[in-house]
C-alpha cells in the first residue's frame, strides 16, 4: 500500500548585517528553521563555510536526522520481536568530502548502545539493526552508505 505523506518547514535567513550579500565575507549564514507548532531552531553553516559554531548546521542535522530515524525504527522491531529496550544512545560519524563542486556525504557510522533486558536476546537484538537501516525512511533517501556498528548489553 503507497501512502503519501507531506513536510513543510520555513527557513528564514537572519544573517542579513545590513548590505546584504555584497561580499561573500559580508554576511552571516545564520538562520532559523521553523516547523508549525513546534520550537524553532537557530541555524547556521558549519565553521568552514563561514558559520557559526554555536548553532546546529545541515551536516549537524542530515547526521541526527540519520540516527533518529534508525532508532525509532529499531525500538519498533525491538517492541514486535519482544526485546525489551531499557536505555539507547547512538554516537553517530559521517563523513563529508568537499570538492570543487560543493561535496557529499560519502559514509555516516552509527554507534548505537543499546541495553536491553534479557541477555539471551542480544544477538537478535544486534541483528535488527540491518531491519532498521532497510525500513529507515531517511537511510533510504541517502547516496550513501549507513554503517551500524552496535554495542548490545543487558543489564
Amino acid at each position: 500500500m503507497l501512502k503519501e505523506h507531506h513536510y513543510n518547514s520555513t527557513i528564514t535567513w537572519t544573517g542579513n548585517n545590513g548590505d546584504g550579500t555584497i561580499s561573500y565575507k559580508g554576511y552571516d549564514r545564520s538562520h532559523l528553521i521553523s516547523v508549525k507548532n513546534k520550537i524553532t531552531i537557530e541555524a547556521s553553516s558549519d565553521a568552514p563555510f563561514m558559520g557559526d559554531i554555536t548553532k546546529h548546521n545541515p551536516e549537524d542535522f542530515l547526521l541526527a536526522s540519520l540516527s533518529s530515524c534508525h532508532m525509532l525504527w529499531y525500538l519498533h522491531l525491538c517492541a514486535d520481536n519482544g526485546i525489551v529496550v531499557t536505555d539507547y544512545t547512538d554516537e553517530a560519524s559521517g563523513t563529508m568530502l568537499q570538492t570543487a563542486k560543493g561535496g557529499h556525504f560519502t559514509e555516516v557510522v552509527l554507534h548505537p548502545h543499546v541495553t536491553i533486558t534479557d541477555s539471551t536476546k542480544i544477538e537478535k537484538a544486534n541483528s535488527l539493526h540491518a531491519d532498521a537501516n532497510m525500513h529507515c525512511f531517511i537511510a533510504n533517501s541517502c547516496n550513501f552508505p549507513v554503517h551500524h556498528e552496535p554495542v548490545c548489553k543487558a543489564g
